[in-house]
């Protein structure tokens, strides 16, 4: 795990990619339990039969399911140390390159893109991308925004 102590660590470490997280499968509970959640209850991803005729071959995980997966598939990768707070500040970019299918299995790689100063602290963007286990292209790769408080 990659422990940044401070801003002078964080800035030096800028370009780098920090790692991978562990392994995780993405189950078909999982994707009914966020399917409850979010109301977002579309064939493809609840209907084992149908999705199985359908084009990815079987049911999927939801996008937001994926993306929603950043801080538990993050966790390993790297933590801030010297900081009052670090808070999640947004999203400058998301996309999801390959559906991930249930059964399949993810993990997330870092790449910490910029730091810079903002009102109250610095702004680190880290790129996040959720790669599929025997697949070429991540099921998502999203720019997060964490705000950190000296």
């Amino acid at each position: 795990m990659r422990t940044f102590h401070g801003l002078d660590d964080l800035k030096a470490a800028v370009g780098e990619h920090l790692g991978h997280g562990e392994w995780l499968e993405i189950t078909q509970e999982r994707v009914r339990e966020f399917a409850d959640a979010t109301g977002d209850h579309q064939w493809i991803h609840l209907d084992v039969e149908r999705a199985a005729r359908g084009p990815f071959g079987g049911t999927i995980a939801h996008g937001y399911l994926t993306l929603s997966l950043v801080p538990l598939l993050g966790r390993g990768i790297y933590r801030f140390e010297g900081f009052q707070a670090g808070v999640n500040y947004g999203l400058n970019k998301v996309r999801f390159p390959t559906a991930v299918k249930v059964g399949a299995r993810v993990r997330m790689g870092s790449e910490l893109l910029e730091v810079t100063e903002a009102k109250f602290g610095v702004q680190a963007v880290f790129r996040q991308t959720i790669e599929i286990q025997g697949e070429a292209k991540p099921g998502c790769v999203a720019d997060a925004v964490v705000l950190l408080v000296p």
